[in-house]
């Protein structure tokens, strides 16, 4: 891959983060190299795992005053 490719995913990556939109892929590679035995979420569970978890919805999650 060229460097500018990777640089320029990278930079979009950073864009999504900054902006609250996890990253699925990333979840992807980590749960194959951590735990490769476990079985991981589906896209849109990903996501709604991730809103739930941000904003303080559903078991284990941060209570929220705003």
């Amino acid at each position: 891959m060229h460097w500018w490719r990777k640089a320029w995913r990278r930079a979009g990556q950073t864009a999504r983060l900054m902006v609250g939109v996890p990253d699925y892929d990333a979840y992807l590679a980590h749960c194959r190299e951590r735990h490769p035995d476990a079985a991981v979420l589906s896209r849109a569970d990903f996501h709604r795992n991730r809103i739930e978890r941000r904003y303080g919805v559903g078991k284990g999650s941060p209570p929220r005053c705003c």
